[in-house]
Parts: C-alpha cells; structure tokens; sequence
C-alpha cells in the first residue's frame, strides 16, 4: 500500500518531504506502533544512525528486559559474549 499525502500538506508543515517521512516515522516508533529496526529502514538508516537520530531528537530508545535477554543470547550465539 502507498501512502500519498498531498502537496497542501507537505507545505502546510514548512517541512520537506524526507523531514516529513522523518517525523511520521519517529511519531509511529515513539508510540511503540514501529520498530526500531522498522522504522530505521523506513528511513533509509542503520540502527545506530536511527539511534542517533533519537538521541539528537532527545527521544527514548524503546528497550525492553526481553529484547536485552534476546540480543545477549544472539552476541553468546555469534561468540562475542
């Protein structure tokens, strides 16, 4: 599915239309809907550039007690922990 949002729109923000993916995408991961992962690739982003991203927004990284027990045991499966 594509999404079109309309030039009106996109000049009514005073954003551009990459700044505007940008803010869609943040919005959707700060209330949990996307991935960090998802919306990292949404953005045309590594992780770790995703992750900056939020750290120059100010945003929180969503990480939870599972995702540190499942990255712990994919870095013991890969033998680097």
């Amino acid at each position: 599915m594509s999404f079109i949002i309309s030039d009106e729109l996109v000049q009514a923000s005073g954003l551009s239309e990459s700044e505007l993916l940008q803010e869609l995408v943040l919005l959707l991961f700060q209330r949990e809907k996307i991935t960090l992962g998802s919306a990292s690739r949404f953005l045309g982003m590594t992780q770790l550039e995703f992750q900056a991203l939020l750290a120059k927004k100010n945003l929180c990284v969503h990480y939870d007690v599972d995702e540190l027990y499942e990255d712990v045991k994919n870095l013991q499966e890969l033998g680097l922990l």
